[in-house]
């Protein structure tokens, strides 16, 4: 059941994002004659202090958080595979040395790393999916790493090397694919947290810069309002909160199912 959920919200957030210009019009078109208006007919979820309608802004900020989410996944889950497939494959030195590196990634707030690699690059949606994607991968590589030091005992493992099979062979060509499920659910599971970062950069302002519609800067937006104009912060909140709850369920579903047939 939770993991219908999760397929449900994960499927609401593509369709808003595939189809927002067509049901939501123009996210940043301002009409100050109608600020702050209430959820009504007219404006389904209202309208914040520059009269932009929320309900546009909140189906355009889904496309945003869609494209954030894949393009850290696309950087940081191939970057972690390889460096855990890599450290347990070869073991030694060089098991010791990257996994030392991701303790030490791992060991600093993702939140505050990701602020300070913005602050130093710049504020930007480009710039926060590269800081973000740079400190997502040590997640990643925890789990290959895990995997492949158990597989690297294998019986067929052991017969490649002895068929004279290279480790960059054994990586590439026998290690990655079997560890690429794991990393996939590991991936569905993090995505909340990317939402999230995403989604406190965009506060601070340090994530996508206005106009455009990204949550958690309507949520900064509408922080003064939040006593009586309640709908502008809390809605974009609502938003965050269901995505986030969505990619969990749908994450801890997938990963009942890799156990359940492991087991069996």
């Amino acid at each position: 059941m939770s993991e219908r959920i999760g397929w449900a919200a994960v499927g609401l957030l593509v369709a808003l994002a595939v189809l927002g210009p067509w049901l939501g019009g123009d996210p940043t078109a301002q009409d100050l004659g109608a600020r702050l208006l209430p959820p009504s007919a007219a404006h389904w979820f209202g309208t914040d202090h520059l009269g932009r309608d929320l309900f546009a802004r909140v189906v355009g900020g889904a496309g945003i958080t869609l494209a954030i989410v894949v393009l850290v996944v696309a950087v940081s889950a191939p970057l972690g595979l390889v460096i855990g497939a890599v450290a347990g494959t070869m073991g030694g030195a060089v098991e010791a040395v990257l996994m030392r590196l991701t303790d030490i990634a791992l060991a600093l707030p993702r939140l505050v790393l990701a602020l300070a690699l913005v602050a130093a690059l710049g504020p930007g949606i480009e710039n926060a999916v590269l800081a973000i994607a740079l400190v997502a991968w040590p997640s990643y590589a925890r789990v290959a790493r895990a995997e492949a030091s158990v597989l690297r005992q294998a019986d067929f493992i052991l017969a490649l090397r002895q068929m004279g099979a290279g480790e960059t062979r054994i990586v590439l060509v026998h290690m990655l694919p079997l560890l690429a499920g794991s990393v996939i659910v590991r991936a569905t599971l993090d995505m909340a947290g990317i939402v999230l970062t995403a989604a406190g950069l965009g506060f601070l302002g340090l994530g996508a810069q206005p106009p455009m519609p990204e949550w958690g800067a309507m949520v900064a937006q509408g922080r003064p309002y939040l006593l009586d104009q309640w709908w502008v912060a809390t809605l974009p909140g609502a938003a965050i909160l269901i995505v986030s709850l969505g990619f969990n369920l749908l994450g801890d579903g997938l990963r009942d199912r890799i156990d359940l047939r492991s087991r069996e």
